[in-house]
């Protein structure tokens, strides 16, 4: 019995290492893309004329469409499957992030944005449903934790990698480059990934990937079973709760360069390495969190309670340290919190994904994650319009004050609704 619950077949375990390899590729392209607007931000403003506003707009434009996008994804992904859905969204998002280079209204841009968040809308509903094809419930936290590892890197690589370039060329070849690199990506992905086919594994193979399982063979996904998740308290608890976390993590994904000069008063240079050192450490953080969540989940009551418990801890740490982070005089202090709510918002994510794993029934896993993904966005989509508007009114501090009982709302919400899994 230990080595049937602790041995991966060789096979899988190849299977598995190229599946997550190709999903941390393509996240970490993913956020290049989003964080090229970020990294260009000056440059863009200057060029186009536009306000402060304008550009608060500009950067949500991609998170409206992004989060609507995720109510038919996890279906279609289930339907379909990760490997040609993904694949098309690489292409769509890609051809988004170049045509962003050739803009020259804000008019254009907004609908650059917009399709670029269309396109993006596949990619984490098919990572979730590539971990529960490749690998059992009880293992699946790690995993998780590796492929939204990217979206911290990504961010943090953006302004080492981009930078430079917009220095040398401009920055419309930050926008083309990084758009080439996705139609790379996407014949890479399509070439390589298959999902696993029962009639082509081992009885080993079976075994392995059916260990924890209620039904070996799930049933296919419709569209009346899509909507049957809403019956459930539990898909409301987790849209709720992702959409605390998201909105005190786009908060600082979106305004922490702002935040550090107009507030923190520090200069260009410093502010940018003090901004990539907090998602240097997300980074960590989803990683981390994956590992952890497993074996918090393996000595909990239950899969669900484990991997919830995990996400409401790492939230309410967000709540934590963000107020200290609004409220100290020490610059240093300032971003060693920030740091450490970056580490636990990507440990939240992280956890959250994989709570998808486990809470939906296995016919519907991108299904869950993707309307956990829909909640979490829509706060991602007001965080940098409502702090735009709480800073210019008052101060950075309410507004970081704000996101912080706005994620505390939503740990409430997994503890409290969050508490069985959905059948299937």
């Amino acid at each position: 019995m230990k080595n049937k619950h602790n041995t991966i077949p060789s096979r899988i375990r190849r299977n598995q290492t190229l599946a997550l390899v190709l999903l941390v590729v393509c996240g970490v392209i993913n956020y290049l893309d989003r964080a090229t607007l970020a990294v260009a931000n000056e440059y863009i403003r200057a060029d186009l004329g536009l306000t402060l506003g304008q550009m608060g707009l500009l950067l949500s434009a991609f998170s409206w469409s992004y989060a609507l996008c995720q109510l038919p994804v996890g279906a279609l992904v289930d339907k379909i499957g990760p490997r040609w859905l993904l694949g098309i969204g690489l292409v769509l998002w890609s051809l988004a992030q170049a045509a962003g280079g050739f803009a020259a209204t804000f008019g254009y841009f907004v609908i650059a944005r917009i399709a670029l968040g269309i396109g993006e809308a596949p990619q984490f509903p098919a990572a979730a449903r590539v971990v529960s094809n490749w690998f059992p419930a009880r293992a699946r936290g790690t995993p998780t934790g590796v492929y939204n590892s990217a979206s911290p890197l990504g961010v943090a690589l953006a302004p080492l990698l981009l930078a430079p370039l917009i220095a040398a060329t401009s920055w419309h070849w930050a926008f083309f480059v990084t758009g080439a690199m996705g139609i790379v990506a996407a014949l890479v992905w399509v070439s390589l990934y298959r999902d696993p086919v029962r009639a082509e594994l081992t009885a080993e193979e079976r075994a392995y990937l059916e260990l924890d399982a209620t039904t070996a063979n799930p049933p296919k996904t419709s569209f009346a079973s899509w909507l049957a998740l809403f019956r459930y308290r539990v898909t409301w608890g987790m849209m709720l709760g992702f959409f605390g976390s998201v909105y005190l993590n786009w908060v600082y994904l979106t305004w922490l360069p702002g935040y550090l000069r107009t507030e923190r008063h520090m200069d260009l240079a410093y502010a940018g390495i003090a901004a990539s050192v907090p998602f240097m450490c997300g980074f960590a953080g989803a990683l981390i969190a994956g590992w952890a969540s497993d074996r918090v989940a393996r000595a909990a009551a239950s899969p669900v309670t484990g991997r919830r418990n995990a996400v409401v801890v790492a939230t309410l740490g967000m709540v934590a340290f963000t107020i200290p982070a609004a409220l100290v005089d020490s610059n240093l202090v300032a971003v060693a919190c920030i740091s450490i709510v970056i580490f636990l918002a990507n440990a939240s994510s992280a956890c959250a994904w994989s709570l998808a794993t486990v809470a939906a029934p296995p016919s519907r896993v991108a299904s869950l994650g993707a309307l956990q993904n829909f909640g979490g966005f829509l706060g991602g989509a007001l965080a940098p319009i409502l702090t735009g508007y709480i800073a210019q009114s008052w101060s950075f501090v309410p507004a970081l004050l704000a996101g912080a009982g706005i994620a505390f709302l939503g740990a409430m919400s997994y503890l409290f609704l969050v508490t069985k899994p959905i059948p299937e």
